[in-house]
């Protein structure tokens, strides 16, 4: 089994070794696409051009290597992933992160083949290897849109200040960009940036709410888009829209606090099973060998899994009331 390994590590190496090599050519081929489609550009009409030029500014590279950004673009799942790292303040490519992701997974998976000595250990290292990365990156995601929720009234109401002391409504978003911490100031500085570069303030006002997909800031956007086509105080809306927001915070921590019980629960049933694994094989490896070497121990392993899994999603779904 381990000359499968070093097969299968050697199989990697050379096939990226190739990969940079194709890519390092292609180089030039990119240079030259690239100032062919700027020559192109300047002889289109002003209002094609502006548009190109929008697509451009909104463009982002999934990877660094041309001929692997034109492979990545052609999946949806991929261009969904560079939108959750960028939404989580990840500063990585989407190519460079599944990159990541399967010298992750080839890692463990070799450590867990040392280490437990059999290829069922070396399917689950590289499984859950290739999923670290991702879970990391969609733990930061949910962590900066819980921050951004907990900064965002502080941001309507410098809004709904600057908007009553008689600024404009794209000054007062200039004011949130460098008054109210990030990431509420970055966001915000991106919405004043778009529209002060010619975007229409109802698209830039989209872009925030595709961006940042919060009920709070759907809310915001939709008030602020028909207070500008039909009329009214905008500073009323936005203290009544920031007073209905930290009540929605105060109702959220109270179902917090009820349901501590059910995620405590949760977390010990899934913690127990594992936990009771790894201590039979540390205090009496033979008596749980069998789990792992004999057949009917490998479906006993994946009902076990299946019905943990299972049970986290019922448990989740019952302590998890949406206010």
């Amino acid at each position: 089994m381990l000359q499968i390994v070093i097969a299968v590590l050697v199989f990697i190496v050379v096939t990226m070794a190739v990969f940079a090599f194709v890519s390092l050519l292609d180089q030039r081929k990119a240079q030259a696409r690239v100032l062919r489609d700027r020559l192109t550009a300047a002889q289109q009409k002003p209002a094609e051009q502006a548009a190109a030029e929008t697509a451009f500014v909104r463009d982002e590279l999934l990877s660094q290597i041309p001929a692997f950004d034109t492979l990545l673009r052609r999946s949806e799942r991929v261009s969904l992933l560079q939108k959750m790292l960028a939404q989580g303040d990840v500063n990585v490519r989407a190519g460079n992160f599944l990159m990541l992701c399967l010298v992750s997974g080839l890692v463990l998976a070799v450590v867990a083949f040392i280490a437990g000595g059999n290829v069922v250990f070396a399917w689950a290292g590289a499984l859950v290897g290739f999923f670290v990365p991702y879970a990391y990156a969609s733990h930061m995601r949910t962590k900066r849109f819980q921050k951004f929720e907990e900064k965002f009234p502080e941001a309507i109401d410098t809004l709904a200040r600057a908007v009553r002391a008689g600024h404009a409504f794209t000054t007062a978003l200039e004011m949130i960009a460098n008054e109210v911490s990030e990431p509420v100031a970055g966001e915000f500085r991106q919405l004043y940036e778009e529209q002060k570069f010619g975007l229409p303030v109802r698209d830039a006002l989209l872009n925030l709410a595709d961006r940042i997909p919060l009920v709070d800031v759907k809310f915001f956007v939709t008030a602020v888009m028909l207070q500008r086509e039909t009329g009214g105080n905008l500073a009323e809306i936005l203290d009544n829209l920031s007073y209905v927001i930290r009540e929605r915070f105060k109702i959220l921590r109270q179902v917090r606090v009820h349901t501590a019980q059910g995620r405590l629960t949760m977390m010990l049933l899934m913690a127990l099973p594992p936990t009771v694994v790894a201590a039979m094989f540390i205090l009496n490896r033979g008596f749980i060998e069998p789990l792992f070497s004999d057949p009917l121990g490998h479906a006993l392993i994946v009902g076990g899994i299946t019905l943990q899994t299972m049970g986290y999603f019922v448990i989740r779904r019952i302590i998890r009331i949406q206010v």
